[in-house]
């Protein structure tokens, strides 16, 4: 009887904490004082001495994703370092994503903040509820937790914690939006680095190894069939001011095409990277702390690409434990990319226990899982001296490495993304926390100082 009337109470309290921090980021005292880090909190969901180090990291977690929401709406009409505003870029990069099982894409809800708003104040809960019904119906047939709390922790972690990787794909993106918002003045260049030609170019000239390119004015492509003119593209080459980089296709090294099924694309590596540089800088003209002291390789993922894809966005993502180089199991995301009323029946809401991949599926049982990446070390150090030299200021950044079979370049990288994802992969999830608290601290304190209240 204890459960059963305890469970209503639960699900009040944690929604009363949603509204509650949301509130006091929006428009409360937090949205007028300093940002308060895990070890100063005393006003929202302050650390209490009887707190399991559980509790203090899911506090820690839920003050961040509410201050982050939170400052959405101050962002909205903003500039965004790719585009006039950040209104702008939420809505070209939601156009494709929607909530699974829905198959309504996201990009409607960031239209406008009266849309937004009240998303978050009714859709957002709702959602959540649903989501964390569905987990303690369907987990819980061996399991020795009961069905309310299983139901009520996950409506907390859905609703004030998400670990979803849209939750932390957003996040970053919120890091980075404020930091460029406060700081492009000085960083434009290292924001610049986006541009897959700037990338290339300024790559060759800082002697990191980025993808090779043709050094020719133009390239001409013609169909064999056409003629009166008709079937016949120029292509005008970045190097002479025109809008293509024309390369050569690059192949999969041999070891990663032992981990394929016959016809795959090139198949990337996505690492994701940190940089302290801006938190730990106590004025503009401080020099650069050593790169071992400000960046750091977060997560690796290798994304396995289907047999007849095009490129690797179609593909397996397989978790690559940062420390041994093991490639660990394998998911998909695709399930977040379904849109339309045809994915109301036929999207799975999480990924299924059958998408939990040891092997590539459209291989006769080519073995992924268990496998470790050469010289995992040297690829990480390459990508963090690569944002340690291209964008040290910047947050975050994803690489796309390559193991090539070019013997000249057999490690490169294709291109950079500053507002990026972690396709699912591990990571450490106190130091990602840590990192953003300290990021927010002193961003909170440029907004603050950009409004004129301190």
């Amino acid at each position: 009887m204890g459960q059963i009337l305890s469970l209503p109470i639960n699900l009040v309290s944690h929604t009363t904490t949603f509204y509650r921090g949301f509130s006091y980021y929006l428009f409360g005292r937090g949205r007028t004082e300093p940002y308060q880090t895990q070890d100063k909190a005393t006003s929202f969901l302050p650390i209490h001495p009887t707190d399991s180090p559980a509790t203090i990291l899911f506090k820690q977690h839920a003050r961040i994703h509410l201050f982050s929401l939170a400052s959405n709406f101050y962002l909205y009409n903003r500039p965004f370092y790719r585009k006039d505003t950040y209104r702008e870029d939420l809505v070209d990069n939601l156009r494709n994503v929607a909530i699974p099982g829905t198959g309504v894409p996201l990009h409607w809800m960031a239209a406008s903040r009266w849309v937004a708003l009240p998303y978050l104040l009714s859709v957002y809960p709702t959602v959540s509820f649903v989501a964390a019904c569905h987990y303690a119906l369907t987990s819980g047939w061996k399991s020795k937790v009961s069905f309310g709390k299983r139901l009520t922790d996950e409506y907390a972690r859905r609703l004030l914690a998400p670990d979803d990787w849209f939750s932390y794909w957003r996040l970053n993106c919120n890091v980075v939006a404020l930091h460029s918002l406060f700081n492009y003045k000085e960083t434009k260049d290292e924001y610049a680095m986006e541009n897959k030609w700037t990338f290339l170019r300024e790559g060759m000239e800082r002697g990191v190894p980025v993808s090779p390119i043709l050094k020719m004015p133009a390239l001409v492509v013609k169909h064999k069939n056409e003629e009166g003119g008709m079937g016949i593209f120029f292509y005008k080459n970045a190097t002479e001011g025109g809008d293509w980089v024309l390369q050569e296709r690059i192949e999969n090294s041999e070891w990663v095409t032992s981990l394929l099924p016959s016809n795959a694309p090139l198949s990337t590596f996505r690492v994701i990277t940190c940089s302290k540089a801006y938190t730990m800088a106590t004025g503009p003209s401080e020099p650069l702390p050593p790169r071992e002291k400000c960046v750091k390789a977060l997560s690796c993922v290798f994304r396995a690409g289907r047999k007849g894809a095009a490129t690797d966005h179609d593909a397996i993502l397989f978790d690559v434990d940062v420390n041994t180089g093991l490639i660990q199991r394998g998911t998909v995301n695709a399930n977040w990319y379904k849109l339309g009323a045809s994915a109301v029946a036929s999207c799975p809401w999480r990924s299924r226990a059958s998408q939990d991949y040891q092997t590539h599926p459209d291989g006769d049982g080519i073995a992924v899982s268990g496998n470790y990446v050469p010289d995992i070390q040297g690829m990480l150090q390459l990508v963090e001296q690569a944002h340690y030299d291209m964008c040290p200021n910047v947050p975050f950044a994803g690489w796309d490495v390559v193991l090539s079979a070019d013997e000249n370049v057999p490690v490169c990288l294709l291109e950079v993304n500053l507002s990026c994802n972690f396709f699912r992969g591990s990571f450490d999830i106190k130091y990602y926390l840590d990192f953003i608290d300290s990021a927010f601290e002193k961003l909170q304190a440029q907004r603050l100082a950009m409004d004129g209240i301190h």
